[in-house]
């Protein structure tokens, strides 16, 4: 199989994470891929003519995108139950919607100032976006932790890349003000070996 990602993109650390948590990191040649909205750079156009990484080669012919898909099809390969049976699996996918919607605001916001040059950049629009990850992480505080000390799944892993993404990129803002239980769940989580070991740089 053939992995098409960026070390610092969120949305391609879920995918790694996965891998190292299956086993399956060692059956996956990762390339190195990336671009933005206004420059696909390198990413594999032909495999994802959307211009978004991670994209995955199964190897059959064909290639499989968004994080979401290429990890529920890692996880059917490798028999994790990442993906455990309903009636978890709706709270599963819906904790992995929350965190991928995190994470749109958080790029978004940083798209926002590294793409828009700076005389026609909108701040409000900035702190609507930051508005949207507050909102979200009020809630993992008040009704998710239960969940969150379950067995390990997909959600929670999305989860954990969404907040270290936050302190790659936000971390001024301190998301975990105000939001012990949920910090704390996440500073146990991000020592795991899955976590480290994809750890984004730069």
């Amino acid at each position: 199989m053939r992995l098409y990602h960026s070390p610092t993109t969120p949305y391609g650390r879920k995918v790694m994470v996965l891998l190292h948590e299956t086993g399956l990191v060692g059956d996956v040649e990762v390339v190195q891929a990336g671009g933005t909205p206004l420059d696909p750079g390198t990413q594999p156009l032909d495999a994802n003519p959307l211009g978004k990484i991670p994209v995955l080669e199964p190897g059959d012919g064909t290639a499989i995108y968004d994080s979401r898909v290429i990890c529920r099809y890692l996880d059917t390969r490798a028999g994790a139950g990442l993906y455990p049976p309903a009636p978890r699996l709706w709270q599963c996918l819906t904790l992995e919607a929350t965190a991928d919607g995190i994470l749109e605001a958080a790029l978004l916001m940083v798209y926002e100032s590294r793409l828009r040059p700076e005389p026609i950049r909108f701040e409000p629009w900035v702190e609507g976006q930051w508005t949207k990850v507050t909102r979200a992480l009020d809630t993992l505080e008040d009704r998710w932790m239960g969940h969150l000390h379950g067995p390990l799944d997909m959600g929670q892993i999305a989860l954990a890349c969404a907040l270290g993404y936050l302190d790659f990129r936000h971390g001024p803002r301190d998301w975990r003000k105000g939001r012990a239980e949920l910090a704390t769940w996440y500073d146990a989580f991000s020592r795991r070996k899955s976590m480290t070991a994809t750890e984004p740089k730069g």
